[in-house]
């Protein structure tokens, strides 16, 4: 009866072992066709028909908040300035509320971010 229960026991944690395998491979398989892509938030803090200026707030927004990335987008007819990559609108809430003091036209808007 002994001898019945480790083998059952290793049976188990192989089967456990290909499952987190599987799924671990469907994952690298999904970051690789949306080019590590998903669903998520950024905030837009500028945009306007003048790339130097949205150059200017990028740097600006770069200098004083150097934790987020920052994203410098043509959205025709306007150059945009996104920044962050936030998974949930929460995240992006609390930060859009750090920033609105210097950046204070800033919202929160929905797009594909970087997957972390």
């Amino acid at each position: 009866m002994l001898a019945s229960s480790c083998f059952f026991g290793q049976t188990n944690q192989t089967q456990t072992q290909l499952k987190v395998k599987q799924l671990i491979d469907k994952k690298a398989e999904y970051n690789r066709l949306t080019n590590g892509e998903m669903d998520g938030y950024r905030i837009k803090i500028h945009f306007g028909g003048d790339r130097e200026n949205a150059k200017a707030v990028r740097n600006k927004f770069s200098a004083k908040f150097s934790d987020y990335n920052t994203y410098e987008e043509y959205q025709q007819p306007n150059f945009v300035v996104l920044i962050g990559d936030f998974k949930t609108k929460l995240e992006a809430f609390e930060t859009l509320k750090k920033i609105q003091v210097e950046f204070p036209n800033s919202f929160i808007v929905k797009g594909r971010i970087r997957a972390k």
